[in-house]
């Protein structure tokens, strides 16, 4: 007897916006997770999963505050680190030397560790599930990883997770259905449950007039 199996529904935040020192979420950080846990009261999540940094735990903990009893996961492989080092020849070769110096400012420790820590985000999060229940997840995490998954969901080459940028508290969904048909984009970096002062944080400061 073939197995069903049923779509699941993948929530991606960054977390909210933080300190400088990156220990805790500043007042803005804190108003941005509150108002994305009210965006989502509406959705049947089954559960939280946010990375062990205080910044996205204390993201989660908002989040959830304005949710009905969704429980909350500690994830290593939500946690912030480089999932791929690019080397030269994948790069396009305008933009090699500036990609390269970016990703070679983080510690190398971080940069090992990552691609192990990137597939383990792929298994335990993407993917359809078993069953005949679909399945609604939200993981509160960074930057690269959001690049990543989404990345990893339109099969575009290692590297590609680089120049996604992904704002504070904004929404992206991926959608994987039951085999046999394609995995999609629902929606990326939505930040229509944020008022216009707290948009675009965590994007380069050229951004902060767009609507």
């Amino acid at each position: 007897m073939t197995a069903t199996a049923a779509t699941r529904y993948l929530y991606l935040t960054r977390h909210g916006e933080a300190t400088e020192d990156e220990s805790e979420l500043t007042a803005v950080g804190r108003r941005q997770a509150v108002l994305l846990g009210k965006r989502l009261r509406g959705v049947p999540l089954s559960a939280v999963h946010h990375g062990p940094l205080p910044r996205t735990a204390q993201t989660a903990r908002l989040i959830g505050e304005q949710l009905d009893g969704v429980p909350a996961h500690l994830c290593e492989a939500a946690g912030d680190y480089v999932p791929h080092t690019p080397e030269r020849a994948e790069l396009p070769a305008d933009s090699a030397d500036h990609l390269l110096d970016f990703v070679h400012r983080f510690p190398a420790a971080e940069r090992e560790r990552g691609p192990l820590l990137a597939r383990q985000a792929v298994e335990r999060f993407t993917g359809p599930v078993e069953g005949s229940e679909d399945r609604h997840e939200l993981v509160v995490t960074h930057n690269f990883l959001i690049g990543w998954l989404v990345r990893e969901i339109l099969g575009a080459p290692d590297w590609r997770w680089l120049g996604l940028n992904h704002g504070n508290a904004a929404l992206t969904v991926l959608r994987y259905p039951a085999p046999g048909r394609p995995a999609s984009v629902v929606f990326w970096n939505d930040m229509a449950h944020l008022s216009s002062e707290l948009r675009w944080t965590g994007l380069g400061p050229e951004l902060r007039d767009m609507p």
